[in-house]
């Protein structure tokens, strides 16, 4: 889920070598980033997926920290507060639930679930941006919610309602991407991903004090112990180096060039999901898949599109 679990912030330069850079750095994140899952699913194996969300979120804010002193970008705007604190409590309610879905699902199962997040992206922009939606649009989107019912119909039959995690982590995510939005050329990207940590990890603490109070069983708290430390330092280290990667990738190149790559999560997930959990995805979660990335990349083709025409 961490992909579209991305920065949006504008590219800094067009040139070509830039543009290179920048793909080559999407490709590499995405690649990189579904091993994030790999080990909250070995975490989830033995401690709540709050206390997971947490940990992640704490090396992660330890890692960025001595970045942003060295940059000097410590100072947040005080009209963009309240955005960036929503923006970390959206993420960690989307990042909670991607990670209790994998107590159930395949990692390739959730993430292609997930990806039904640019279709509900584009539903929100529509509703609360007053973006103009067309008919073929709308038919991508249809594609898309078909193939999310397509994968989630096997998934949904063998574990239930879990089966549904993915898509509330969509539609967090959804959100939360709408808010970036709204701090693009006003935040420094670096700032972004500081504050959203630190904001994750705020309310996460809150949520763990409260699960051991009342005894809620997806935020009990517990400390790793022997070879989970070390998973629990590599899933804050790729999901800090992997987002920085993606950071610096739309710095290079435009977001609407680099977004197509944000699919192959989905290659990076079923190769993980195949070498350390034996899982290898059926023919339908496979169909599934193919329309759901073909309706995405129809999506992005079309804010290409639009985006040229706006400029001519």
């Amino acid at each position: 889920m961490e992909s579209a679990r991305t920065q949006a912030s504008p590219a800094a330069s067009t040139g070509d070598g830039n543009s290179l850079r920048g793909m080559v750095l999407m490709a590499l994140a995405m690649l990189m980033i579904p091993a994030i899952d790999v080990f909250a699913k070995l975490l989830g194996q033995t401690m709540s997926p709050g206390q997971v969300v947490w940990f992640r979120f704490f090396v992660q804010s330890l890692l960025i920290t001595p970045i942003i002193i060295y940059l000097g970008e410590w100072r947040v705007p005080s009209d963009t507060l309240k955005v960036q604190i929503a923006r970390g409590v959206l993420i960690a309610a989307a990042t909670l639930f991607f990670f209790a879905a994998l107590n159930y699902l395949s990692i390739a199962s959730a993430i292609a679930i997930f990806f039904i997040e640019p279709m509900i992206l584009t539903i929100l922009s529509v509703i609360f941006l007053g973006e103009t939606i067309r008919i073929r649009r709308i038919f991508a989107i249809l594609a898309g919610f078909i193939g999310a019912l397509i994968v989630i119909r096997p998934s949904f039959a063998a574990v239930g309602l879990p089966a549904l995690l993915p898509l509330a982590t969509a539609v967090c995510f959804a959100f939360y991407v709408m808010l970036t939005r709204t701090l693009t050329g006003r935040v420094n990207p670096f700032q972004m991903q500081w504050m959203v940590g630190l904001s994750a990890l705020t309310i996460m603490s809150l949520a763990l004090v409260l699960g051991e109070v009342s005894g809620i069983g997806v935020f009990q708290a517990s400390l790793p112990e022997g070879i989970e430390i070390a998973w629990v330092f590599s899933l804050g280290l790729i999901a800090t180096v992997g987002h920085l990667m993606l950071v610096l990738a739309v710095r290079e190149a435009a977001t609407s060039l680099l977004a197509p790559f944000q699919y192959l999560e989905i290659i990076g997930a079923t190769v993980f999901g195949y070498l350390v959990f034996d899982n290898i995805p059926d023919l339908e979660t496979v169909f599934g898949v193919m329309v759901i990335v073909s309706s995405g990349l129809y999506l992005f083709h079309r804010e290409t599109v639009n985006a040229r025409r706006e400029n001519d």
